[in-house]
């Protein structure tokens, strides 16, 4: 019989954290090998962890993306963060991923020294390798590692898959032994309903790039499924004042309709099948502060700054 077959199983829970932008959500998507989380050059995008799933011969890797960890300035920014540290407490490694394209972003030093207080085994990851000098990296290196104790330090780029398989390689090799917490096939935790309104409001933010604040949402409001496989979608998305919804229409309706059309093509294959999407836009005013809008993502209403 083959060893490999015998092998005792192992699983990880891998965290990733880092600041708006550094390309958690990319590096989550390519070391699953598929779309889990969606991302835009729009800081804070991802709202709420997500977890991508990663077989490595006989280890599951559970891979926790996070919101970017930033200085928050309202409710819904006190509870992206929260989401971001809550998703890290029970991580057997966690991942700092830094952009090494560019300088320090703020409020890092506030996020290193949390850190230094996780239990887990830290893990450097210097994404955007490709776009950056290589004694800019050295240097870079050199003095994370010289503020916070790292058990390892990968330079990679997410976005072409640059030293990628050797991050999953060193986290599969180093999973605790026990029992998968996942089936073998399943890619994510996020439910159906939930990645497809995600799906549009990615298609959104690419669409309307500055025109419109980060605080656009999308939810899902019918979800069909008919006996030939096709499923029908009826989707709103939620602004917060008239002239915003003015600006996702668009002249004639153009706007939300190049958003319906990108959104459905997306949809259709990553379920699979054949998807009829409908969008609608309303003006739903201060929608932040409802308590409701956050239960979809498993956001804490009431969390502390």
């Amino acid at each position: 019989m083959n060893d490999a077959a015998t092998a005792p199983t192992r699983a990880s829970v891998v965290a990733l954290v880092g600041a708006p932008n550094a390309g958690k959500s990319t590096l989550v998507n390519a070391l699953v090998g598929a779309k889990v989380s969606i991302v835009s050059s729009k800081a804070q995008t991802t709202r709420a962890r997500v977890m991508g799933v990663r077989m490595v011969g006989r280890a599951q890797l559970v891979l926790v993306d996070t919101p970017g960890i930033f200085q928050p300035r309202r409710r819904l920014d006190r509870a992206m963060v929260n989401s971001a540290w809550t998703g890290a407490e029970d991580a057997d490694a966690l991942c700092l991923v830094y952009d090494a394209s560019k300088g320090q972003p703020e409020g890092f030093d506030a996020l290193v020294e949390k850190l230094k207080h996780r239990p887990a085994r830290r893990i450097l990851v210097l994404n955007k390798v490709d776009t950056a000098k290589r004694m800019r990296l050295l240097e870079l290196a050199s003095r994370l590692n010289g503020r916070l104790e790292f058990a390892h330090t990968f330079m990679v780029s997410a976005l072409t898959n640059d030293g990628v398989e050797d991050l999953a390689a060193t986290l599969a090799a180093e999973a605790p032994e026990g029992p998968w917490l996942f089936p073998e096939d399943q890619l994510s935790d996020m439910q159906d309903r939930l990645f497809a309104a995600e799906i549009t409001r990615e298609q959104a933010f690419r669409q309307l790039s500055q025109e419109l604040p980060y605080s656009l949402t999308v939810e899902t409001d019918q979800w069909l499924e008919f006996k030939n496989g096709d499923v029908r979608l009826e989707q709103t998305i939620f602004v917060e004042r008239d002239s915003q919804r003015s600006i996702v229409l668009g002249k004639g309706g153009a706007r939300v309709r190049s958003i319906r059309e990108a959104a459905q093509a997306e949809l259709a294959d990553a379920f699979g099948r054949k998807a009829h999407l409908f969008l609608f836009v309303k003006v739903r005013e201060n929608w932040a502060e409802d308590p409701e809008r956050y239960a979809p993502w498993s956001l804490d209403f009431n969390a502390k700054g």
